[in-house]
């Protein structure tokens, strides 16, 4: 099996699900030993963190700590990189060009899943940072995928929504907002919604009628069948 090396940290507790994930999953396909995972935790500042999530801005003072975690991940000996996080994906491109191993796309398999569900029309909920970058935007619409976005009042409330998840004080209320959120999409006939920050996930959202897609889970999914790989 390949060696995946996890940029992690951002946050925490995402970072340890994702590990769980590949884990338990991986478990299920080769019960002879378990994957070989490192994980490098970005020591990222809090004011950046908090920048980046809540108000959407300076989000290039992460780069510098995202090549460092790359280059050691790499120096350690892992086969490939990965990032749990959606909206530093907006750098994916200069990591990629820091290392001689492969990076894998969280956008990219995301989109590559849509299209093999047939999804032509979806939600997005996620960063400021992840819209204002077009990140799914751009990838979707050059594979006939539409994206449907929150207004401007329901993205404050999800950013401060995914701040309060990395510094782990999500409670309740934070799970009705997304739910809030969805039912939003709903009315405007959206059947499909993306989970385009990893950290929603820690919420639990599920819908009635709405299908409800994890990025995490997709990810997660794509980097067992990597690590898998002959």
């Amino acid at each position: 099996m390949k060696t995946v090396g996890i940029i992690g940290g951002l946050g925490p507790e995402t970072t340890s699900e994702f590990y769980l994930e590949l884990i338990f999953s991986c478990q299920k396909l080769n019960k002879v030993n378990r994957p070989q995972i490192l994980i490098y935790s970005v020591p990222l500042p809090y004011n950046i963190e908090e920048d980046a999530i809540t108000r959407g801005r300076g989000e290039e003072r992460c780069l510098p700590f995202l090549l460092k975690a790359a280059k050691k991940l790499e120096k350690a000996g892992a086969d490939f990189i990965l990032m749990p996080c959606n909206s530093l994906h907006t750098f994916i491109e200069e990591i990629r060009s820091s290392v001689k191993i492969p990076v894998l796309s969280i956008v990219e398999e995301t989109t590559n899943f849509l299209k093999k569900e047939n999804i032509l029309e979806v939600g997005i909920i996620s960063t400021s940072i992840t819209l204002n970058k077009k990140l799914y935007e751009n990838s979707l619409v050059v594979n006939g995928i539409k994206q449907i976005v929150p207004d401007g009042f329901q993205q404050a409330k999800i950013g401060k929504m995914i701040h309060n998840l990395v510094l782990n004080r999500h409670d309740n209320k934070d799970r009705e907002e997304l739910i809030k959120v969805i039912n939003d999409f709903e009315k405007k006939g959206i059947e499909h919604v993306i989970l385009a920050c990893t950290d929603l996930q820690l919420l639990i959202p599920n819908h009635p009628r709405l299908k409800i897609y994890d990025t995490m889970k997709i990810f997660a999914d794509a980097t067992v069948q990597k690590i898998i790989k002959d």
